[in-house]
């Protein structure tokens, strides 16, 4: 039996991104927040000295127990889902930081368009233009409204940048100046200028430069070590909750933190909640919190899981298209891309970023025409520099044995004489994409776990096939000895895709019939409850999500305040 505890304002449900930032500006206002995290506590002396490849990026380190609980997918309803027991694609994060402490750092703003994006669709094209199967919709609010919480977000965490005319307007410029230009960068630079492009430094959130946040919090210039992604910032210098935003919270003294804390259900009445079921990971002892308000904000995956466990909300069905949790999942669409081998020229790809990159503002959003095209929307085409790792890269051209002597041969050959130009694109939601609970598999509690419904749909396909025009055209300005483009794209592979930018199944909108929350990310079903976090997202954009959901989530706490004193629907 649960021991209930004492009643608390609000109880925040993980503490990556979205959980630091609601937590840091509601004990900033003197409310006082119970956050359950289902991980470690973290801080960055515990990633001193911690460039070790095994250990974080081939055995995950930072990332959630595939053991203990997963996901399973099936590409559609006519195949049995299987879980997912390995990484091959979506790598969520476990601990203090979440998700925020692993990542590369490349933050973007969405575009007028995102959030408009129906509207503007019909207005140039016609209704209709991908069909009734592609349920894209507006999300409630404008990028002029949203565009204040971009800056607050951009502010925390002193993002690097330089503004960008084509995209929206900027009431100030990046808190800190561009990251530096590796000769690959420059080498783009010069071929998309050749081709009338305007090529801009990608905006990042390893800063460029010592920097003060408005909390007072100060980091140091990035390394360009080249050990971000899978790996927390042993500088600093990468901005992640566990050094910005719940730092802040711990010194109001107004957060109790609970590390090891697994929330299995918010407890409520179907209208309202009443608090949270938590079980202490290490003593394996069951708890409920009381609270008067629960802000969920535990990742896309467990966000939908966790309403859909505790009966909050109506469910998603597709063959009826009703219902919303689960709706609109949404991933994006990286395979247009060209690799590029040279003979004469090497580079050191070991030193880098994990948002050192440059890309072309002009195939993104709607910034060219689609009229004779079989989608919406498109991709930054770009170069980054991440830093390659020794274990982790073995690139040969095309044609080449997988193994044997010409293998090793051509290995050697173009170690240090390749990289590629590619793509990042926009994932359009689809009505048989979507989540739902798993009726046979569950977790090491005997919760069902979380099932996904997806495959690239032929909208993707013509994307990849448009975009990777446009990276063969750069590749060829570039003067690459060897060009392999890939203009094709596959059917998902849970197991060997690689982005991880996963969108919506609790989606924003004005419209309690399509949408879950509404534009200050509280349930319509339940007005005490407020999920935030991409899965807000009705759609995925081509851009990286977390400066979207950053700036989302300073709106979600001024909402909850709101709440806190007004009572009911924000809306």
């Amino acid at each position: 039996m649960a021991t209930k505890l004492p009643k608390v304002p609000v109880v925040v449900v993980g503490m990556g991104w979205a959980g630091g930032i609601v937590s840091a500006e509601l004990t900033k206002a003197g409310i006082p927040v119970v956050g359950l995290e289902r991980g470690k506590d973290r801080k960055t002396s515990d990633y001193l000295m911690a460039h070790d490849e095994l250990r974080y990026q081939h055995r995950e380190e930072l990332m959630q127990d595939l053991s203990k609980e997963t996901i399973t997918h099936r590409n559609n309803e006519k195949m049995r889902a299987l879980p997912m027991r390995d990484y091959g694609t979506f790598i969520v994060g476990d601990g203090v930081g979440g998700a925020g402490s692993h990542w590369n750092g490349q933050t973007y703003r969405f575009l007028p368009y995102d959030f408009e994006i129906k509207s503007m669709t019909d207005e140039k094209y016609g209704p209709g233009k991908l069909g009734a199967d592609y349920p894209i919709q507006d999300w409630g609010l404008t990028y002029d409204e949203m565009e204040p919480y971009y800056d607050t977000f951009e502010k925390m965490a002193g993002i690097s940048g330089e503004t960008v005319e084509s995209y929206g307007k900027r009431s100030n410029p990046y808190p800190t100046g561009p990251m530096l230009k590796t000769p690959i960068m420059k080498m783009f630079e010069e071929a998309t200028k050749n081709l009338g492009y305007t090529p801009y430094v990608l905006p990042s959130a390893n800063l460029s430069e010592a920097y003060e946040n408005p909390d007072g919090i100060s980091r140091g210039a990035c390394q360009y070590c080249a050990f971000c992604e899978n790996f927390g910032c042993e500088y600093g210098a990468k901005a992640d909750p566990a050094v910005t935003v719940i730092p802040v919270a711990k010194d109001t003294g107004q957060l109790d933190l609970r590390t090891h804390s697994n929330v299995t259900e918010i407890l409520n009445d179907g209208t309202k909640a009443t608090g949270v079921l938590y079980i202490d990971m290490i003593t394996g002892e069951e708890f409920e919190q009381p609270a008067e308000v629960v802000v969920v904000t535990s990742y896309v995956f467990n966000n939908v899981r966790l309403l859909l466990n505790s009966g909050l909300g109506k469910p998603y069905d597709s063959k009826s298209n009703t219902g919303v949790i689960g709706k609109n999942y949404a991933y994006q669409v990286s395979s247009a891309s060209s690799m590029m081998f040279f003979e004469d020229q090497e580079f050191n790809l070991y030193g880098g970023a994990g948002a050192l990159g440059i890309e072309i503002p002009e195939y993104v959003g709607d910034n060219f025409d689609h009229s004779d095209l079989k989608f919406i929307h498109g991709a930054g085409i770009r170069v980054t520099q991440y830093g390659n790792r020794p274990i982790a890269n073995n690139v040969v051209p095309k044609g080449t044995p997988a193994w044997g002597a010409e293998f090793k041969s051509q290995s050697i050959k173009y170690s240090n004489s390749f990289f590629p130009v590619k793509s990042q694109g926009a994932s359009m939601p689809y009505r048989y994409n979507y989540l739902d609970l798993d009726p046979t598999y569950k977790d090491a509690y005997g919760k069902p776990l979380l099932r996904m419904t997806f495959d690239y749909t032929e909208h993707d396909r013509e994307l990849v096939k448009y975009i990777s025009q446009k990276t063969h055209e750069i590749a060829e300005e570039i003067g690459a000895d060897i060009i392999d483009t890939n203009d094709t794209q596959n059917d998902f592979n849970v197991n060997k895709d690689t982005n991880t930018h996963n969108t919506g199944g609790v989606i924003m909108g004005t419209d309690p019939e399509t949408s879950a929350v509404n534009t200050y990310l509280q349930m319509w079903d339940a007005d005490n409850v407020f999920v935030v976090g991409a899965s807000a997202f009705p759609h995925n954009s081509s851009f990286n999500p977390t400066g979207t959901l950053g700036a989302l989530s300073y709106r979600a706490s001024e909402g909850i305040q709101r709440y806190l004193d007004e009572g009911g629907s924000l809306v």
